[in-house]
Formats: structure tokens, C-alpha cells, sequence
């Protein structure tokens, strides 16, 4: 039987229902309208639901349900609770790119496109594919947010090591473990004494942000840092180093930075470190993009090439075969004298 609008019942409800079946789907709910032509546009639109596989059911999964298996099953929680308060109960099959574009403007009003999706659209993305739901997601225009880097020459980070050390030993040890392998802070911060070994140059990240252990190797001057330690590395089971995440770590970097007469590029701190490592790995260590992921640092080629640009190519160095190019020191000796 097709899908049919079933007049309100005096003394049951005010409302029209639809009944009957369509597309193989079998439908028997009110419309919640109490006038026939409000009651027959919700019949269409049901009608256009069922065609496009987004017609909710009794015992659908919700975004609620889904987002609570997602973090039983480990998912990451940071973000989550205001999706949550957004979409509450609604079905799956009904969370679309519309949808998801309008949760974005709810929760993160008048925030850049990068913080939007960082905020909604990416933990979202994970809770859908966890669910099994294959929604090619439009990601808002400029996500991915500046590439522009800042680093720092060797005699800033110097400077900077310095001042830190004069703050605390520790601190020092971890901004040159930071700065010479480019771990992030958070890989820093848990890196265990067990899986560090000094006389093999070695160290071992089991987990990282891109859900892959590393090898990572230890230049000398970090090899001599670690051994300056003010604890030592004899504490089986520990962390190598004290900190975490907060304002006491960042007020010493801006402390050590003040000191040291180094300017913090925005919204970079720690990160500083890594990009330096990036950059002095292409300029002095002579890597290319491929070289960098294969320092396992980097997952792919594409969140490497940002690093294309601190290099001047060879292509640009010839520069000097330019007609007149090897002259400017005569020219300039010339307007001195």
C-alpha cells in the first residue's frame, strides 16, 4: 500500500498520519500537523527521505548513541560535549552536510574556518565514520588554516636554551630534546625513561598523534642534556620529564623566551620547536620533503611541503649565471669612492 494520509480520529489525536509503504518502507506515524496541507508537504518530504536512505526509523542510531560508542571504544572526547547539547537525539541518517554546516555556526559563531573545523566538523567526521556512516564531508573554505611557520636561527635557540636552564635544568633538557628530534609536547611529555637509551642514541615514541610508534634519534647535544638531567634517568616506570600541559610550562617558555630577547611567533609556542627542527633539517641537514617524512616525524608528503619554502631551490640559485650578476660588489665599491 502507498504511503496515504490518514485523517485525524476525534477523541485520539488531533493530528494526520501517514501509512502505508514506500520503496520497501514501511511508515505508520503522525505527521504531527493538525491540517492536511502541512500534513501532505511532510508526506513529500518524507517520500524525498526514504529515496535518499536519510528516513528515520524506530531504533535508528542516534548522534547521541554513536558519539557514546565512539568514546567507549577510546574515541577522542575533547570538542564533543557541545556537538552533543546540539544534536542530542537525532537520527543518524538525518545528519547531513547542511546539517553539519549549521552545527558549525551554532556552536563556534563568528570563528575562523580552521577553528570551525577543528571544533565540529573533524570530531564529528569521527564519530560518523566509527558509525559506519560514508558522508563525504565538505570541509568550510580555508580549514586547513596558514601555512606560514616561524622558526628559529641557531643563535635564538641558544639564547633561549640558556635562559631556560638558568629557569630550570629540566625545562632546558626538554626544549633541546624538542627542538634537535621534532617531537611534539605531548610526545615529549610522555616519553617514559624506559624507552629512552643513551649509549644507542635512541628513543621510542609507542604512540603518537598519528597512531604510529617511532624510533627517534638522539643527536649528541641531546644525548649530553638527557645525561645533565637534575633527576637522572635510573626511575623505571617514570616519565622522563615532570610537566604537563598547562600554564606553569607555557608562562616558563615565555619567561625563557623574554630573557633571551626571543620573539614567540602567535599561536605557535611549543610547535616553535618542531618547525625549527623542520627547517634546520632542510637547510643544514640537507633533507628534501621526502626526506623529512622519512624521518617518521611527518605522516605524508603533504603536511611536509610546508617546509619547501625556508630552502632557496637550486633552480633559483642561478641566479648568478644573470647577465652582470657577479658585478654589484664593484658597482657598490664604486658609489663609495
Amino acid at each position: 500500500m502507498p504511503l496515504k494520509l490518514i485523517p485525524p480520529r476525534q477523541g485520539w489525536s488531533p493530528f494526520w498520519r501517514v501509512r502505508g509503504s514506500y520503496l520497501g518502507v514501511y511508515v505508520d506515524r503522525s505527521t504531527k500537523a493538525s491540517k492536511r496541507g502541512q500534513a501532505a508537504k511532510i508526506l513529500a518530504k518524507w517520500q524525498r527521505e526514504i529515496e535518499f536512505d536519510e528516513f528515520a526509523q524506530a531504533g535508528d542510531p542516534t548522534f547521541a548513541s554513536a558519539a557514546l560508542d565512539y568514546m567507549r571504544a577510546g574515541g577522542e572526547r575533547l570538542y564533543l560535549r557541545p556537538i552533543l547539547e546540539h544534536f542530542r537525539e537525532q537520527p543518524l541518517c538525518t545528519i547531513r552536510q547542511a546539517e553539519i554546516d549549521a552545527a558549525a555556526e551554532a556552536i563556534c559563531p563568528g570563528r575562523s574556518a580552521a577553528t570551525r573545523n577543528r571544533h565540529v566538523y573533524t570530531p564529528i567526521s569521527a564519530v560518523l565514520r566509527h558509525a559506519g556512516v560514508a558522508l563525504p564531508l565538505r570541509r568550510p573554505k580555508g580549514s586547513a588554516g596558514s601555512k606560514t611557520t616561524g622558526w628559529l636561527w641557531p643563535e635564538e635557540a641558544q639564547a633561549l636554551f640558556a635562559e631556560a636552564g638558568q629557569l630550570d635544568c629540566e625545562f632546558a633538557a626538554l626544549l633541546i630534546l624538542l627542538c634537535y628530534t621534532g617531537m611534539r609536547l605531548g610526545e615529549a611529555l610522555s616519553l617514559g625513561v624506559d624507552d629512552v637509551r643513551l649509549e644507542d642514541a635512541f628513543a621510542y615514541l609507542p604512540d603518537t598523534k598519528n597512531n604510529e610508534p617511532r624510533a627517534v634519534f638522539l643527536p649528541p647535544i641531546v644525548i649530553a642534556a638527557l645525561q645533565g638531567h637534575p633527576r637522572g634517568l635510573a626511575r623505571p616506570g617514570e616519565r622522563v620529564f615532570k610537566f604537563h600541559k598547562g600554564g606553569h610550562i607555557y608562562s616558563l617558555l615565555a619567561a625563557s623566551a623574554a630573557r633571551a630577547g626571543v620573539t614567540l611567533p602567535d599561536r605557535q609556542s611549543f610547535h616553535l620547536f618542531r618547525h625549527t627542527y623542520a627547517t634546520w633539517m632542510r637547510r643544514f641537514g640537507g633533507l628534501d620533503t621526502k626526506g623529512l617524512v622519512g624521518t617518521g616525524a611527518w605522516k605524508d608528503r603533504k603536511s611536509a611541503d610546508r617546509y619547501e619554502h625556508v630552502v632557496v631551490s637550486e633552480e633559483a640559485r642561478r641566479a648568478v649565471l644573470l647577465p652582470g650578476a657577479n658585478g654589484v660588489q664593484k658597482i657598490i665599491q664604486g658609489r663609495k669612492d
